[in-house]
């Protein structure tokens, strides 16, 4: 069955006994929550300015606190997963004294988000975070603040991410997953109100860091491709422009007759990768952990200049132009109520970020190809920055139990699981 989540009533109620007990029975003045998120589509498109389609979840970070006299923050962590020590007294930032990230690597979020506040000097403070989120004022001002946080997250997290998930943290809306523009920051609700359907996010419980070399090493061979496409970002590239940079993929057969595939319909999602912009099918050998055999991909045919980029920030450059593409159809179809559509896209986004962007890994690729077995299940497909983390299937609400079932029978790990509510952002709570 799906994990039992406190209740945000319950966070806060936590959060407020614990201050009293660690600040001489004190009761904190103010409190917020800022919501968890998962990405139904558009995995590393959000650093190359295209678009994403996440939304808000009921999973919440809480914070309790109260203004306090000096100039230094007392700030506790109630997660059981936090590096110690879970209790730090940092030193507020001003312009002559500039915070700098540290140990515990936890408090580096806060350091990060203290030193971009835009209103020094800040007042002394004493906050409790609490969170039931997973490890792994206008719109202006909420999208000034997720630039902050963004920033906050490149200088003392040491994570390069994109702006996607500080943006769906402020600006979620019940009911509803946010088509995000990543260049402008403008985004479109899209509603998720069918009540015959269900988003289930299965977390491998595969722990993986977001600070590592690879997503850094990813961001740059994206940078690189734009540079060498002449494009200030691959939001601006064509599949036209890439092929013609690119000569020669190496494919081990090419397929010439269509009639040798059998049509979508009849071959099962998880064991093929399509790439819908192509017209010339070639089959590449994967690794033998992969659930497919084969897969396939589609390619221009116009390989005749002079190759300049090298295969594997060809096939960044390949994941990110189509992912861009695959999110803007994937809401279209959403809003048309066509999710067997919508599920065969998130696939085929599945297949692409293992394949070309190669952030997945045999725990979500088992899982996604369990899921993908059972009856009333449209789609599923790897969500985040990935080697490892979470997976997000669209599914029947009547699926829910069968899903899990195959999961857990099929899976070689200990998933937990959760069913994706969109919720509201970022707000600032009543405790009266």
């Amino acid at each position: 069955m799906a994990s039992l989540v406190p209740s945000l009533g319950q966070l806060v109620s936590d959060a407020t006994c614990l201050f009293k007990k660690l600040f001489n029975d004190e009761a904190p003045k103010i409190a917020a929550c800022a919501p968890g998120r998962v990405n139904l589509i558009g995995d590393h498109t959000d650093y190359n300015q295209g678009y994403v389609l996440p939304m808000a979840l009921s999973l919440v970070t809480v914070v309790v606190g109260s203004a306090s006299s000096g100039q230094e923050a007392i700030i506790v962590t109630a997660s059981e997963l936090a590096d110690e020590p879970k209790k730090v007294d940092l030193s507020l930032p001003n312009e002559g004294f500039p915070s700098f990230p540290g140990l515990p690597h936890w408090a580096n979020y806060l350091r990060g988000i203290m030193h971009h506040y835009r209103a020094l000097p800040l007042p002394g403070f004493r906050a409790v975070v609490v969170s039931s989120v997973p490890l792994g004022s206008d719109d202006g001002d909420k999208v000034a603040k997720a630039i902050a946080c963004q920033q906050a997250e490149h200088t003392h997290a040491g994570v390069p991410c994109g702006i996607m998930d500080q943006l769906v943290s402020v600006l979620g809306m019940e009911g509803h997953a946010l088509l995000i523009d990543c260049r402008s920051l403008e985004s479109i609700p899209v509603p998720l109100s069918d009540p015959g359907l269900v988003f289930l996010i299965t977390n491998s419980n595969v722990k993986h860091s977001l600070a590592s070399s690879e997503y850094a090493l990813r961001r740059g061979q994206c940078e690189k491709a734009a540079s060498i496409l002449g494009k200030p970002s691959l939001r601006d590239a064509t599949v036209n422009d890439l092929e013609d940079s690119h000569s020669g993929h190496g494919p081990t057969m090419k397929i010439s007759d269509p009639s040798m595939i059998s049509k979508w319909e009849d071959f099962h999602y998880s064991r093929v990768s399509t790439y819908s912009y192509c017209s010339t099918l070639f089959v590449f050998p994967v690794p033998a952990w992969h659930c497919n055999k084969l897969t396939l991909y589609s390619l221009s045919p116009s390989q005749e200049s002079r190759a300049q980029l090298d295969d594997v920030t060809y096939r960044r450059a390949s994941h990110v132009i189509g992912e861009i593409c695959r999110t803007l159809k994937a809401a279209e179809s959403f809003k048309n109520g066509s999710f067997q559509e919508f599920g065969k896209i998130m696939v085929e986004s599945h297949n692409s970020l293992r394949d070309l962007y190669e952030v997945s890994c045999k725990d979500l690729d088992d899982l996604v190809c369990a899921a993908m077995e059972v009856e009333g299940v449209f789609g599923s497909r790897m969500t985040g920055g990935g080697f490892g983390g979470c997976t997000i299937t669209l599914l029947k609400a009547d699926a829910i139990h069968r899903t899990i079932q195959n999961i857990q029978e099929r899976y070689s790990g200990t998933p937990t699981f959760y069913i994706a509510t969109p919720s509201e952002g970022a707000r600032v709570l009543n405790l009266s």
